[in-house]
């Protein structure tokens, strides 16, 4: 074809096509705003394309050279905010061939031998996530620092512990907290474990069937830091499940941070009194002037639910996709980018929340001794009188209808009391009747014992520590 260059051929895909692309399609179909923070990820997968060109004698050393200066040149200036992105780049990958092209000339055309956007995406969302995934044990851990940290510092309170949100039995305080820490370690397995699977080189898959060139796939790994490569062309570039499985992990970290965060909200109440948050991390009413809400922690709670939606869209996004690569894959960038930096804020305010925590212990204190919470010491004890638990069961709840009955506490119940219930009931019974002791007897792995949280607060001091 001779003539005037028709405007479609601006296009790096224009060569087939007669008509230019209607301006509404241009703007529906870009990526570049969502995927543009992937240019160090699109940069580095690059030039490692580009050493492996030149291994497999498409380039000469010369070219190569050249490309890779300007790709450096490139990072450089989007780095300091001096690159002009354009509305006809569609993604950051043609965005960065295009200036690729202008700094070197029609060498860099050369750079996109052998590979396609389809396992050059597939590359840079690996490589994002891997770096992601480390920033967010990062803060995970910091998030565990900070509970332990408080954990030791309070290891002395006592707290009622709750089931259905009503008093049940005392427990430490400190306990409560390292349950928060058990949970933050879970997600860091899953999250390492996720790397496994992050951690494939799908580079030279090409756009679905493999390449024609003899490129070095496993040199191309080395250069890239994978472990491993992807072993099915059309497998590697359709592949998401290491997005979904990061979102996954994702949602189970923001269940957990949720679930705090509403304890911080009723804990912080007037109704609970037992903490109050920093200031700083609160604000007031326009209208009333005595209030403290508690926003970040509610703002946390909501967002649990925004990370639990983008899980879902990107599962609803795959599961009618053919083999091998849809241009519905385009939508898996925006879910897992607001992901992970809503989690990542999400870790990093609970981490400066608590450092400023003020525990109220004295109304802890007041609250584990009341409420009936000493009602099963009471039954295991006719059970080691004897007694059939279901049958000690029985008595104990009549003894509390009692009690409540006469507007009474059971701290204050008389052993003759005790006895017009059970003649098991013997001098030492009232002994049981103790937060203090109710604690020290749950002396089983995973109690509520003292020495049992000292002992896990120092392993999980020392696994956390050990990490840093």
């Amino acid at each position: 074809m001779t003539g005037k260059r028709k405007p479609e051929q601006r296009k790096p895909w224009g060569g087939r096509f007669r008509q230019s692309t209607d301006p509404k399609v241009e703007a529906f179909t870009s990526s570049l705003a969502i995927d543009r923070r992937l240019y160090r990820q699109d940069i580095v997968g690059s030039i490692a394309h580009c050493k492996t060109l030149q291994r497999a004698g498409v380039l000469t050393k010369r070219e190569a050279d050249k490309l890779i200066a300007g790709l450096t040149r490139i990072e450089r200036e989007i780095g300091e905010g001096r690159f002009r992105f354009a509305a006809e780049h569609e993604d950051i990958h043609m965005a960065i061939e295009a200036r690729l092209t202008e700094l070197v000339g029609e060498i860099g055309g050369k750079l996109h031998t052998g590979r396609s956007r389809n396992d050059q995406v597939a590359l840079d969302l690996r490589l994002y996530l891997r770096e992601a995934v480390a920033d967010l044990l990062v803060r995970l851990r910091r998030f565990q620092e900070s509970l332990l940290a408080l954990a030791r510092r309070e290891i002395s309170v006592v707290m009622p512990g709750y089931t259905h949100l009503q008093r049940a039995q005392p427990v430490l305080f400190a306990h409560h907290l390292l349950a928060y820490v058990e949970m933050a370690e879970r997600d860091k397995g899953r999250l390492r474990d996720a790397l496994q699977r992050i951690n494939v080189m799908p580079l030279g898959s090409g756009a679905l069937a493999g390449t024609n060139y003899p490129l070095d796939r496993e040199y191309t790994a080395r250069l890239l830091d994978f472990p491993a490569v992807s072993q099915n062309s059309l497998d590697a570039v359709s592949d998401r499940d290491f997005v979904v499985e990061t979102l996954a992990d994702l949602a189970l970290v923001m269940t957990h941070a949720s679930r705090f965060a509403e304890e911080l909200v009723l804990w912080s109440s007037q109704e609970f009194g037992f903490v109050e948050l920093p200031d700083a991390f609160c604000t007031g009413s326009s209208m009333m002037p005595q209030k403290k809400n508690p926003d970040v922690p509610e703002l946390i709670r909501a967002k649990a639910g925004r990370v639990y939606g983008h899980l879902m869209t990107l599962l609803t996004v795959l599961k009618g996709l053919p083999l091998s690569y849809s241009r519905d894959l385009q939508e898996d960038k925006g879910p897992i980018f607001d992901a992970v930096d809503t989690v990542r804020d999400c870790l990093g305010l609970l981490a400066s929340v608590v450092g400023g925590l003020m525990v109220r212990r004295a109304a802890m204190a007041r609250a584990a001794a009341s409420g009936f919470l000493l009602a099963t010491e009471l039954a295991d004890y006719l059970v080691l009188k004897g007694v059939p638990f279901r049958a000690a069961h029985a008595v104990v709840g009549r003894i509390v209808r009692d009690q409540l009955d006469r507007g009474k506490e059971l701290m204050g119940i008389s052993l003759d009391d005790l006895r017009s219930f059970s003649p098991a009931f013997e001098k030492d019974a009232l002994d049981v009747l103790s937060v203090e002791g109710a604690l020290e007897r749950k002396d089983q792995i995973g109690g509520t014992a003292r020495k049992r949280v000292e002992a896990r607060l120092k392993a999980l001091q020392k696994e956390v520590r050990a990490e840093g």
